[in-house]
């Protein structure tokens, strides 16, 4: 609900990105998630809640789209998820400690919420927001 409310009361993508880390950062920052793993939990809350705002979004998109769009829609998905998956892995490779799992963690939190209010904008478009 925190993320939703925060999104709904931004007007644009600019605006909407404060909303990103508004359950993480403040979770991290409590002595019970001091540890690789409180920091992990922290960030895996938060992208629950983009991962399922970024499905949902893409979901309706994708039923605004014509036949075309849609295949492009998915094939730009796909290049994506990859495309998250290769640099928020890349703090393993960089870093090779402790760190890098929560790294890894917001990494992927940041980048599916910023996915999700880029899907957003096409989709407040899409039905005249």
């Amino acid at each position: 609900a925190t993320v939703q409310s925060c999104i709904k009361s931004a007007s644009g993508r600019p605006e909407r990105e404060r909303c990103i880390g508004i359950i993480a950062d403040p979770c991290a920052e409590q002595p019970d998630a001091e540890s690789t793993a409180g920091q992990v939990a922290c960030a895996a809350r938060e992208f629950a809640v983009w991962d399922d705002i970024l499905n949902e979004t893409y979901r309706r998109l994708r039923a605004a789209l014509d036949a075309r769009q849609k295949v492009k829609l998915r094939a730009m998905q796909r290049a994506w998820i990859e495309s998250r998956e290769r640099s928020c892995a890349f703090y393993w490779d960089f870093f090779r400690g402790t760190m890098a799992s929560p790294m890894n963690a917001f990494c992927r939190n940041r980048e599916t919420a910023r996915r999700a209010l880029f899907l957003l904008g096409f989709l407040d478009n899409a039905e005249g927001k």
